[in-house]
């Protein structure tokens, strides 16, 4: 769970997504800023007093369940968060719903790779043990002695 500063209840907890993608888009590899260091389990809030757990953790490698592409997870969006014109671009019979959690990839396929933003119903657990190439995983992650990725302390609010 990540949470800042303003929000210290586990009931109020969230993903703190802003650090995370600002940190990505700078290429932040860590520094002299002290972080708190995440646990596993990410609460997503469903309604006002209704909390649910998100199926998928930051630092999980997943697929997409229906194109070729898999990756590791870097943030979580309790419910979508972006913008209409992208939403309105998937086609509708396909078009997943907005009240869910979205998440962040470090994305690759077979050519490139890419960050994508993913709904829930559209991943699975990606139990391959394959490696993941895109160049952005060792400056977010750190591998674990099970060979899971774990955010580096240095990225953590």
């Amino acid at each position: 769970l990540i949470r800042d500063r303003h929000t210290p209840s586990l009931s109020r907890s969230r993903v703190c997504s802003a650090t995370f993608r600002a940190a990505l888009r700078a290429g932040h590899k860590g520094g002299d800023t002290a972080l708190a260091p995440a646990t596993i389990l990410v609460y997503v809030p469903i309604a006002m007093n209704k909390m649910r757990v998100a199926k998928f953790k930051i630092g999980q490698v997943v697929k997409h369940r229906l194109f070729p592409f898999r990756g590791v997870i870097f943030d979580i969006d309790p419910v979508f968060n972006n913008t209409e014109e992208w939403y309105e671009s998937i086609p509708a019979e396909v078009r997943p719903h907005k009240d869910q959690p979205f998440y962040h990839l470090l994305a690759e396929n077979a050519e490139t790779e890419y960050i994508a933003y993913v709904s829930e119903q559209n991943l699975l657990a990606d139990t391959s043990g394959e490696p993941l190439r895109h160049p952005q995983v060792a400056e977010i992650f750190e591998k674990d002695e099970k060979g899971s990725y774990r955010p580096r302390n240095s990225l953590l609010n």
